[in-house]
C-alpha cells in the first residue's frame, strides 16, 4: 500500500501546484523512482500521460474560472502557465472542444476533470511469470537518439527508430556483433535522473563499436518478465507489470535502464523479454 500512498501523494503535488511549475523531478523524489519511471507508472496506472493528465486539470479549472466571471482569457492563460494565448487557445479546445472566450457565454458545455485517486483493485488471478536477476555492468554498442523529459513527445521516436533501423541494415549489423549476454536486440531506455535521457538499439558486446555508439548498463538487480506475441503485447505485459505485480511485490523502481530483450525480433510473433530494475522495499 505504501507504494500506491506515494502515487496519491504525487497527485496531491500536483494540485497544489497546477498554477506553478509542476517538477516531474520532484513527483519522482516523492514516489522514490526516476522522474522516467514515475511517467511510466502514472501513464499505465491512470489510462494517459502524465502531461495530459495535468493539461486536464489545468483547463478544467480554467474554465471555472472563465464562466460568467470578468476574467480576461490572457490572464487566465497566465494563471496556469501559458504564456502564449495561442498554445492556451490549443490546450483548451483539445479539453472542451471549445474556444476559452465561447465559456464566457451562458449555457455553454465543458468538461470537468476531478483529480485522480488511486487505489489497489483485486482483478481476475492470471499469473505472471518473472525471476530476479542480478547482473555485473555490461557494456552494449548500437544507436540511440535523445528523449525529451515529458514521454509523451517520445512516442513518436523510438518506433521510428526502429522502422529505420531495420530498413537501413543497422539491426543486421547488430545482431552479428553480440558476443556476451543478454542475448538479442536490446530496447534500452537509459532515462535517469543523473543523465541525458537515451533510447538504446543495441546489443550486449565486446567488439569494436566501429560506428555505433557504445553505453555500460551500471550493476543492477531485475525483475525479469518472458512475453510472447505482437509489439502491442509487450506493452500489454508493461502495463500488468506496472497496474498488477509490483505494487504488491515487496519491490519498486531502482535507478537504472529498462531494457527490452528481442530473442525472436519478428514483429507479429516476437519472443521478448522485459527487464525491470528494482530494489526490495525497505522494511
Amino acid at each position: 500500500m505504501e507504494w500506491i500512498e506515494r502515487l496519491n501523494q504525487s497527485t496531491n503535488y500536483i494540485e497544489e501546484h497546477l498554477t506553478d511549475e509542476i517538477s516531474y523531478e520532484q513527483l519522482g523524489r516523492i514516489a522514490c523512482c526516476s522522474a522516467y519511471h514515475f511517467q511510466r507508472m502514472f501513464t499505465y496506472m491512470a489510462g494517459m500521460t502524465l502531461s495530459e493528465y495535468i493539461r486536464r486539470r489545468k483547463m478544467s479549472l480554467a474554465a471555472v474560472d472563465l464562466q460568467g466571471g470578468d476574467a480576461k482569457v490572457i490572464d487566465i492563460a497566465e494563471k496556469y502557465g501559458y504564456h502564449s494565448p495561442t498554445a492556451f487557445n490549443r490546450a483548451f479546445q483539445s479539453v472542451h472542444g471549445i474556444a476559452p472566450s465561447s465559456v464566457k457565454n451562458e449555457g455553454i458545455s465543458v468538461k470537468s476533470f476531478p483529480p485522480i485517486t488511486f487505489k489497489i483493485t483485486v482483478k481476475g488471478a492470471v499469473e505472471m511469470n518473472y525471476r530476479i536477476e542480478t547482473k555485473e555492468a555490461f557494456r552494449i554498442v548500437g544507436i540511440s537518439a535523445p528523449l525529451q523529459g515529458d514521454i509523451e513527445k517520445n512516442f513518436m521516436i523510438v518506433p521510428k527508430m526502429w522502422q529505420d533501423a531495420a530498413a537501413n541494415g543497422t539491426i543486421q549489423t547488430l545482431a552479428g556483433m553480440m558476443d556476451t549476454p543478454l542475448t538479442g536486440l536490446l530496447g534500452v531506455s537509459a532515462c535517469n535522473n543523473e543523465e541525458e535521457w537515451k533510447y538504446f538499439i543495441a546489443v550486449a558486446s565486446t567488439k569494436e563499436k566501429g560506428r555505433f555508439e557504445e553505453y555500460t548498463i551500471p550493476a543492477s538487480t531485475w525483475a525479469v518478465f518472458p512475453g510472447t506475441g505482437t509489439n502491442q503485447s509487450i506493452q500489454e505485459l508493461e502495463q500488468r507489470i506496472v497496474t498488477e505485480w509490483l505494487p504488491t511485490s515487496g519491490y519498486e523502481y531502482a535507478n537504472a535502464p529498462d531494457i527490452e530483450v528481442y530473442l525472436n525480433p519478428d514483429p507479429q510473433n516476437a519472443q521478448y523479454e522485459v527487464w525491470i530494475p528494482v530494489t526490495k522495499k525497505q522494511a
